[in-house]
């Protein structure tokens, strides 16, 4: 696992709208010193696209680039914030990280801002006679001016064609699918069947007084669990010759003062111990699929619950949420979920996490989905077909129990709800083809 305290930063940068505009307002300032360095020199290539008018012209070419600039910011920054709004109530608030993450609105601000800066820049250093300084037209600068208010033609309108695709809901749909693939092969690049043997003695090497011995870890900050430091606490744990049980995982809210782990022996906890296994744990103000592979499973699921609300009705898009989860529950089925029992170099149980189960994820992708369309036939339907679908890559019994379960559930829900008899006849159709899909060896 990378560093995760670089990762963490990294990513609070990455869903800022002001890091990427920083970076190119100052490359700005130093093209607008590097010009101004090369037509004082005089050493001007003649060539016929350079500007080569006066002072007056100078200046009021820059003016008029810096001026319009200014207000094209602020169109593009009304239009975001329209985009945010529709985001955050078409599709949930938890999804405006995804938006703040876009670097093409980034680049988009940061290129109008640096345009800005460089004309203003430029502007300063032109002098005309009688002035009280020597004539001075920095014609290389006007003309790299000009080519940035080209630049930013262009770059307006792929920001208005950005900004009108970036709502639409199969664009977020298929963005947050993106993360959770990407989730699924930095948490689990195993497939069943390539991962290594399983070395893990698991409870035989847990001493029998653990669980009366064993003293809490009690978290000094408060926030979700963005990340846990893998190696910093198997360093911990090794140092001070520990066994560490972990009670939490990323995407639980912390409180203050609740349980983090549990370590034996209780004879070497210290404030120091406590201080470093609490930095091994990443608090923030919300959730992220770096370590939290439920995350994105929770807003796909949060989509599809806004999509067939009464308010909205649409069934549409619920549907491709569910294809969505029905193809990455596919994918994780064939993965190797990692042992919750870790060991140092020495084969030493070190640290015992509290991982996550195949079951668990196809509960949170189809609960409450299910909940909420007992009486959508085109929704429970799909949701039996995802079902279907997941069955094929399933390779053991608590796998195919755990899809029979939801199944036997949407059944029972629409019967109760679906009053048409071909409607229900159409359910129990789909069931039986789940039924026969689990039996698949």
């Amino acid at each position: 696992m990378k560093n995760v305290k670089l990762s963490k930063i990294w990513d609070s940068l990455h869903s800022s709208y002001w890091f990427i505009p920083t970076l190119m307002a100052v490359g700005s300032m130093i093209l607008a010193i590097a010009m101004l360095r090369i037509d004082r020199t005089g050493n001007i290539p003649n060539w016929r696209w350079i500007y080569t008018g006066g002072a007056d012209g100078a200046r009021a070419v820059l003016s008029s680039v810096a001026g319009s600039m200014i207000s094209v910011v602020a169109t593009a920054f009304s239009i975001t914030i329209v985009a945010l709004q529709l985001a955050s109530s078409n599709f949930g608030p938890r999804l405006l990280r995804n938006f703040m993450q876009d670097t093409g609105n980034q680049i988009v601000l940061g290129t109008f801002i640096a345009t800005f800066i460089y004309c203003l820049l430029v502007l300063r250093t032109i002098h005309a006679e009688g002035e009280g300084y020597s004539l001075f037209v920095p014609q290389l600068s006007v003309t790299v001016g000009t080519g940035l208010a080209i630049a930013s033609i262009g770059v307006l309108i792929y920001f208005i064609h950005h900004a009108s695709t970036i709502i639409q809901a199969s664009h977020i749909i298929t963005q947050v699918s993106g993360d959770l693939d990407k989730a699924l092969d930095r948490l689990f690049p195993e497939k069943i069947g390539e991962g290594k043997a399983n070395n893990s003695r698991q409870v035989g090497e847990i001493p029998a007084n653990f669980d009366s011995e064993a003293s809490p870890i009690k978290a000094t900050g408060e926030g979700y669990l963005q990340a846990i430091d893998d190696d910093e606490l198997m360093k911990t744990a090794r140092k001070y010759d520990l066994l560490v049980r972990l009670t939490t995982r990323p995407g639980k809210f912390i409180v203050k003062g609740s349980d983090l782990a549990m370590v034996f022996p209780e004879k070497e906890v210290n404030q120091s111990l406590k201080q470093q296994i609490n930095d091994a744990f990443i608090l923030g103000q919300e959730r992220t699929e770096y370590q939290d592979i439920k995350f994105p499973i929770d807003q796909l699921v949060e989509i599809a619950l806004r999509a067939i609300s009464p308010g909205i009705n649409d069934p549409f898009t619920a549907i491709r949420c569910i294809d969505r989860l029905s193809a990455g529950l596919s994918r994780l089925a064939e993965r190797d979920f990692p042992s919750p029992y870790r060991y140092d170099d020495e084969q030493n149980l070190r640290v015992i996490v509290e991982g996550v189960t195949f079951e668990g994820l196809v509960d949170a992708a189809f609960n409450q989905i299910r909940q909420y369309s007992k009486s959508d036939v085109a929704v429970t339907i799909r949701l039996l077909e995802a079902i279907a679908c997941i069955a094929t890559y399933t390779h053991n019994s608590k796998q195919r129990e755990a899809l029979r379960r939801q199944a036997e559930m949407i059944l029972n829900s629409s019967g109760e709800q679906i009053s048409q008899e071909q409607d229900q006849k159409d359910v129990q159709e789909r069931y039986h083809q789940v039924i026969k899909a689990l039996r698949h060896d």
